[in-house]
């Protein structure tokens, strides 16, 4: 599978969500999507990320685009992971790393002295025409879903 590159039309993809659906990129033509990509569910950044693009919701909805959250976890696990926060979106499970290698964002990051496999935060936004508008990658979690939201407003307008 080929990787994805700024202003290049991201490969149609489908993956199981949560509430017993599944995404598939090409059903969100016309529509803004935001994909972030997490480590783990119910971890102390994932929860705090999480939760601010659940408080901004609204704000991205009403800005015409749709939010994905992305990790490997289960989809039990995201089931819990999303009740337990009240996410009004969809999380993506990607146990097979299929986007994980589309979107490049496996890299090996020291965790309590040991190196380990993971996600590295990152998040992708998604013209209406399904081109890659603009990439986060080594995301901090303080005030990222409010900058996604303001690109989000940008390129609405364009």
């Amino acid at each position: 599978m080929t990787q994805i590159a700024i202003g290049k039309k991201v490969p149609d993809f489908t993956a199981p969500t949560t509430s017993d659906d599944a995404f598939r990129l090409s059903e969100h033509r016309g529509k803004i999507v935001v994909l972030y990509f997490y480590p783990k569910d119910s971890t102390p950044g994932c929860t705090l990320e999480s939760q601010d693009f659940r408080d901004l919701h609204a704000k991205f909805k009403r800005a015409g685009a749709v939010i994905y959250g992305i990790s490997r976890d289960s989809i039990k696990s995201h089931e819990k992971f999303k009740c337990a926060q009240e996410m009004p979106f969809e999380l993506i499970s990607d146990a097979d790393e299929q986007l994980c290698t589309l979107f490049d964002v496996i890299r090996m990051k020291n965790m309590y002295g040991k190196q380990v496999r993971g996600i590295e935060r990152s998040t992708f936004l998604i013209d209406a025409e399904g081109k890659l508008h603009q990439e986060w990658r080594k995301v901090k979690v303080e005030n990222h879903a409010a900058e996604v939201l303001e690109a989000v407003k940008a390129l609405a307008k364009e």
